[in-house]
Parts: structure tokens; sequence; C-alpha cells
């Protein structure tokens, strides 16, 4: 049985499997989803009528969106700020976001480099191989990881194929989120009760500390 999971045809069948089934995930949910989240409004009155369970789906929302890599994750924190306020959407972007996190690296760790190959392309790999030598790269997986407008998804996914402990990788792709989730949930909750300056200031200072992390993340990649 280990020889057939482990030959080539499995490998590939059970690869182009997950692509299947995340490329129908993402047309028949992932679609709606972000319709869904570029429509506040009509996400509210869809949670505010579906109590428990409406915060379960999104939750489950947030969850896909981790997996499936390539869905933007910015608009479903917004949202979350919009519908549940900024105290309780922090709370539930976050658990789901250590929820997806934890997922991604258990099954990462399970098929190793070749699935992350399957949502990143080699150039996107390569600008984070340097995370996998470095002997300081759990000071710097827990920095990068913190700083707004760094690859999060990405990262999350690469942490899975280094040697750090796993339970040590998922505090940091739990909490390290927390910076961008706050501040992409508070301009979201200041846009659902209609305070657009405070909403404007708030996604200001989103824009500029998540170029400052880019700039940031540019440097340490260049000095390796």
């Amino acid at each position: 049985m280990k020889k057939i999971i482990k030959s080539r045809p499995f490998y590939w069948g059970f690869v182009l499997a997950v692509i299947a089934v995340v490329c129908l995930i993402c047309y028949v949910v992932g679609k709606p989803l972000v319709e869904f989240a570029s429509e506040p409004e009509k996400f509210r009155l869809w949670v505010d009528s579906n109590g428990i369970w409406g915060r379960l789906a999104y939750m489950g929302m947030m969850i896909l969106q981790i997996i499936a890599a390539f869905l933007p994750g910015e608009p479903f924190e917004m949202v979350a700020g919009y519908a549940f306020g900024a105290v309780e959407g922090t709370i539930l972007c976050l658990l789901a976001s250590a929820i997806g996190s934890i997922l991604v690296l258990l099954v990462v760790r399970k098929f190793g480099m070749r699935l992350v190959k399957v949502f990143f392309s080699d150039q996107q790999i390569n600008s984070v191989k340097f995370l996998r030598s470095s002997p300081k790269r759990i000071i710097l997986f827990t920095l990068i990881f913190a700083l707004p407008g760094t690859p999060k998804d990405l990262l999350c996914y690469f942490a899975g194929i280094t040697d750090i402990k796993l339970w040590i990788l998922m505090l940091i792709c739990s909490f390290g989120r927390i910076p961008a989730v706050i501040t992409s949930t508070l301009g979201g909750d200041a846009l659902g009760t209609q305070s657009y300056i405070y909403a404007i200031i708030v996604l200001a200072i989103t824009v500029l500390l998540s170029l400052i992390g880019v700039l940031i993340f540019s440097k340490i990649k260049k000095n390796k």
C-alpha cells in the first residue's frame, strides 16, 4: 500500500484531484463569496438572519480563502468588521485564520514542496527560500508574518516545508496575522457605522503600514 501511495502516478493523480476540487470550489463557492464580500450590506443582512450559522459560514469562507491561497483575504476581513463589528469580527477572523493555517501546515508537512508548487510559482517560492536555511528563520518568520502587506498565504505554505517545529509554526501563522486583521476589521467597522472620516484614516494607515511592510520584506530578501 505504501508503495502505491509513494508512486508517481498516484501522486500526480492526487495533485490533479486537489486542483480539480479547488477549481470547483472556487467556481461554485469562491466567486459568489467574493461578490458577497463586495456587497457588505447584503452580507450583514444575511448574517443577521442566520445567527450562529452565519458566523460559522463566515469562518468557513476565511478557512477556504487560506487553503485556496489565490482567493483575496482582505475583502473578507473588512466584511467581518462591517458585519460583526471590530471586536467580534477580529475574533472570528483570527479563529478562522488559525484553523486554516493549521490545516495548511499539516497538509504541507504530509506532501511537501510539490504541493506548495500547486499553488505558487517557482519565482514566488524562490523569493522566500532564505527562510528555510537561515539560522534566524524563526525570528524572521515571526517578523515577516507580523508585517502587514507580506504574502502570508505563501509564507504559511512555505513554512510547512521547513524544519521548524510544527507547534511554533502554528503559533506564528495564527498570531502573526493579528496586525493585518485588526487594521482591516477596524476599517470595515468604521464603514459599517458610517464613520467615513475614521474609515479613511484607518484605511490610509493600513495602506501605509502595508507599504512599509513590503519595503521591509524586500530589504530582508536583498540582504539574504
